[in-house]
């Protein structure tokens, strides 16, 4: 056993130093080759094979530089395909809006070539992002579109994510029929490539429907092929899902011995994994076992376990099956009441699920007694003579007419005393709505005196950081170039080590420059004073006359910067913007590591401009990134090479953008990098 997993290993290093040794020999190949299609398509090669690799920043480099040269030579082919690798990489970094735009653009070019492959792989894998989205109609469009092309051709690695894909959609569609027939040509494709967890996938998929279609026999059937395919390398998760469910079909043929012998080694497989889904699944069916052989007490303590887990995950199909016992459980033991509750619950969790025709099992609630010993007849019901109404005697004309004065007088004495109580009660109400908006009044004042009050006190608070700020960082940058200049006055070092000096020196009064600037903004904006003058303005500009500031940093730190800017109008002050983009680039240069990538874009987006600057830097890690925006935080880090900051350019920044009707925020991973977006009018409101 040790020595073949020994001759494993040695064949992965062997094929992984095969690989690299592949693609350092298309590099050192690319770089000699003249700027023809012949590079182009050699490039490709090379982006294919750092694909496979998975080294998709370097990958995507390529794919920039390829796509330029294409459209410098005009080659459709190169540009279609470039597009297309470009499109894969978003869509493993789950970024399905701009794979979908790439997908799209490179099949407008293989429509021009007229290459009918290169539009199937592209409707595929299209199809395939949507069907993941959960957008079925639109997948299956496109997967079905493509499946002709693979299937004349044969590409059987294309057939089977085809296949697999659409099986799934038509499942979650409710055409079970279709899904069945998609899981049987996904598993044929499968056995052919020889894909062990493929091949169990599908036939297990196959058993779940013949199960949901109740053509229980044929589920058994599939269930135990897909288990007598399992060996010790495949996905043992499967095996896990696979025992519950093949001993729960032969409990629907009351077959206990088997169904026990299953959901036994299910369970006690599932619990060594600590597969949550798995033991949930067979301790329902277990439960449900030993609720038909009447064992209630040792029922109620599995479906009990059950009932923990399934809060505990997502599985609400299994929920709605604990539900399900449980209502027979109670019903069985005559608590009819524990019963009721269950029902209710199961009700709303079944009206509540997004999945179609759940399966729904009548419930053996036993009904209510409503019989009597004796029957009542109609009899019953008649009215004895005794209790028979008598007629109404008219009144005597012997009363007198003093008497009917006498009440008559004393219905309008109780009248004008309802009367008046009304009245005093209409005005008692109209007194205390008066005294009500008067306290409602006082209310709003002293919320807005508390409010204002608030707002002295932290723009207190941000006097007291800025005076701290100068004090420190102003002091440090001056006092430095003092010094300098104090050495050279005395004669204290040579000309020769002054000029040595002069980067740090420049560097230093660069730093209180910038702080002083950023300062001045920032203090405008606070008082208020600042007001935007928006203009028309093409943002390609500023992203270009803000790269040239940083050219010589780039180049000192060997940053490869991507300029995928277009031309796009905003509607906003243009020196506003020329701040917030020059501190954004800075930054993203200053966080930014030998060999790291920036890439400036841009885009129009629901009638607005999103502006995009990422970098593969150092990225922020979560505890900081709510401190990025906040004044009184006053948050900043040395940036890869030492460089230091104030820490409130993105304070500014936040301020000018929202000045301008606009948005920022950032998103970003440790170690990984940063996207830092803009969002701009490109128009003027019509408010």
């Amino acid at each position: 056993m040790k020595q073949l997993l020994t001759l494993a290993v040695c064949l992965i290093s062997l094929s992984v130093f095969s690989q690299t040794e592949k693609i350092d020999e298309l590099t050192v190949q690319i770089a000699f080759k003249n700027a023809d299609s012949t590079k182009v398509d050699m490039s490709l090669v090379l982006i294919n094979e750092l694909y496979a690799n998975t080294d998709y920043n370097k990958a995507l480099l390529y794919v920039n530089q390829t796509s330029k040269l294409s459209e410098t030579l005009n080659y459709t082919k190169g540009l279609a395909e470039s597009s297309y690798y470009r499109a894969l990489i978003f869509a493993k970094r789950d970024d399905y809006h701009n794979a979908i735009d790439n997908y799209k653009k490179s099949r407008d070019f293989y429509l021009k070539i007229n290459d009918t492959l290169g539009i199937a792989k592209v409707s595929n894998n299209i199809g395939l992002i949507e069907i993941k989205r959960g957008n079925y109609a639109v997948g299956l469009q496109n997967s079905l579109s493509a499946i002709s092309i693979f299937e004349k051709q044969h590409l059987v690695n294309e057939l089977n994510a085809a296949y697999n894909s659409l099986a799934e959609a038509y499942y979650k569609t409710n055409q079970i029929d279709k899904a069945i027939d998609y899981n049987f040509k996904a598993l044929e494709v499968r056995k052919q490539i020889g894909d062990q967890n493929g091949i169990i996938a599908s036939t297990k998929n196959i058993a779940d429907l013949y199960s949901i279609l109740k053509e229980h026999r044929k589920a058994i059937e599939y269930y135990e092929m897909a288990l007598e395919v399992i060996t010790p390398d495949s996905d043992q998760n499967l095996r896990g899902e696979i025992l519950p469910k093949l001993g729960n079909e032969y409990l629907r043929f009351k077959e206990y011995d088997k169904a026990s012998e299953h959901l036994a080694e299910g369970l006690k497989y599932n619990r060594k994994q600590d597969n949550k889904e798995g033991i949930l699944r067979a301790l329902n069916a277990i439960g449900n076992l030993n609720l038909q052989k009447n064992k209630i007490n040792l029922a109620e303590k599995q479906l009990a376990e059950a009932y923990t887990i399934a809060k505990e995950t997502t599985n609400k199909t299994q929920l709605l099956e604990n539900y399900k016992l449980h209502i027979a459980l109670d019903s069985t033991r005559g608590y009819f009441e524990n019963a009721f509750f269950w029902q209710n619950k199961f009700y709303g969790l079944r009206d509540s699920l997004s999945k179609i025709d759940q399966p729904v099992f009548p419930t053996n609630i036993a009904p209510l007694d409503l019989t009597e010993n004796e029957s009542t007849t109609a009899e019953d019901y008649t009215t004895p003579e005794t209790e028979k109404p008598t007629a109404i005697t008219p009144v005597s004309e012997a009363y007198s007419p003093y008497i009917i004065y006498a009440a008559i007088a004393i219905l309008i004495i109780l009248l004008a005393l309802l009367i008046y109580s009304l009245l005093k009660t209409k005005s008692h109400k109209a007194a205390l709505d008066k005294q009500k908006e008067i306290l409602e009044e006082e209310k709003i004042r002293t919320e807005a005196i508390l409010e204002q009050t608030h707002h002295l006190e932290e723009v207190n608070q941000v006097k007291d950081k800025l005076f701290s700020i100068v004090s420190h960082d102003l002091k440090d940058s001056i006092s430095s170039i003092k010094a300098f200049l104090d050495l050279l006055n005395e004669d204290s070092i040579s000309k020769e080590e002054f000029y040595e000096l002069i980067p740090e020196l420049s560097e230093n009064a660069n730093n209180a420059s910038s702080l002083l600037y950023n300062l001045l903004n920032w203090s405008k904006s606070q008082m208020q004073n600042l007001e935007p003058k928006p203009e028309l303005f093409n943002i390609q500009d500023v992203f270009q006359s803000k790269i040239a500031l940083v050219e010589q940093k780039v180049e000192d730190k060997r940053i490869i910067l991507i300029d995928e800017s277009q031309n796009g109008t905003v509607f906003a002050d243009r020196s506003m913007v020329e701040i917030v983009i020059q501190n954004l680039i800075t930054n993203a240069v200053k966080f930014s590591r030998t060999g790291d990538v920036i890439t400036i874009s841009n885009q129009e987006v629901k009638g607005k401009s999103l502006i995009c600057i990422e970098d593969t830097g150092v990225g922020i890690s979560k505890d900081n990134i709510h401190k990025l925006f906040a004044a009184h935080k006053n948050f900043t880090t040395a940036g890869t090479k030492n460089e230091k900051g104030t820490g409130l350019g993105l304070t500014i920044a936040k301020d000018l953008v929202e000045l301008n009707d606009g948005k920022i925020w950032v998103e970003s991973t440790q170690n990984v990098g940063s996207k830092f977006f803009i969002e701009l009018p490109i128009a003027a409101s019509n408010s």
